[in-house]
């Protein structure tokens, strides 16, 4: 990791998380969002629930209105809400998303369903003339270095989706797969920085497909591990995966959850809790 100042870096902020960084001008909330900056390309990898990464993106003097890829790593409010306020800023940006993002998603709470899902649709984006894709290959190069990976095996069976999520498709509910979860990985001379939004599928089922698919070590994860789920052995599992000393940077949070962030605090010494605001720098010449 390096310092700003430099032409050849790649560049990640935090626009918004769920915890409150030290810049105390910056909104948090339960959510995601990335900035990436990448050989003169702008990226963002989801959007949090709300415009709140917009405003910590001008508080941060960071430009949106040129953006040239939006990922959106699944349809839940907390990593898509905030997209429609972005069209009024950066209409031109194109849209990747996971086949299946637009299925509606609910979590059962007892015997009502909650939705959970995105506050647009394909109508919305064909009205607004966005241009949008679906990723449909295990591996897709957006641009140079920067790709998005899909279709996750479910190899680890400490990794189970919590049965209280749904869709509601052709008029009933089925339990969610999360099938439309994506990922993007970018590379550096170190390896893959991989952002996660919640690693629904399973974060070691999804960091295995990055490995094995793109040939390289992990030098950094990022974002959702979905942490906040796992008990007993199967967090133990989590943790070891995440003890890895080939991976050099570990800044997991949102729904990580306490108890992991906690144990990886005293016990990892590659973790940062990656919070709103918080910002890397990556070297990128070899």
């Amino acid at each position: 990791m390096d310092h700003p100042g430099g032409e050849d870096l790649l560049r990640i902020v935090t626009l918004v998380e769920n915890t409150a960084g030290e810049h105390h001008a910056l909104i948090n909330e339960h959510g995601i969002s990335f900035y990436i900056e990448k050989d003169g390309h702008k990226i963002l990898f989801d959007t949090g629930q709300s415009d709140a990464f917009l405003k910590n993106a001008a508080q941060m003097r960071i430009d949106l209105s040129d953006l040239e890829i939006v990922v959106l790593s699944h349809g839940h409010y907390d990593h898509s809400g905030g997209f429609r306020d972005l069209t009024s800023l950066s209409g031109n940006s194109q849209l990747k998303v996971g086949e299946g993002f637009f299925d509606d998603k609910y979590a059962l709470r007892k015997n009502a369903y909650d939705f959970l899902g995105n506050n647009f649709d394909q109508s919305f984006l064909q009205a607004c003339m966005i241009p949008y894709s679906f990723v449909t290959r295990e591996v897709e190069e957006i641009l140079p270095g920067v790709h998005i990976l899909s279709g996750f095996s479910r190899i680890h069976k400490d990794e189970q989706v919590n049965p209280r999520f749904f869709l509601f498709k052709n008029g009933r509910f089925i339990h969610d797969p999360f099938d439309d979860e994506i990922l993007l990985a970018l590379d550096i001379p170190q390896g893959l920085i991989v952002l996660l939004g919640c690693a629904h599928p399973g974060m070691k089922n999804m960091l295995d497909a990055v490995r094995l698919r793109l040939g390289r070590p992990i030098h950094a994860v990022l974002g959702g591990t979905h942490l906040v789920e796992a008990k007993g052995e199967g967090l133990e599992r989590s943790l070891e995966y995440l003890n890895d000393p080939e991976i050099g940077i570990v800044g997991v949070s949102h729904c990580t959850g306490e108890e992991a962030m906690l144990r990886l605090k005293k016990e990892n010494a590659r973790y940062f809790h990656n919070m709103t605001g918080s910002s890397l720098y990556f070297d990128e010449i070899f």
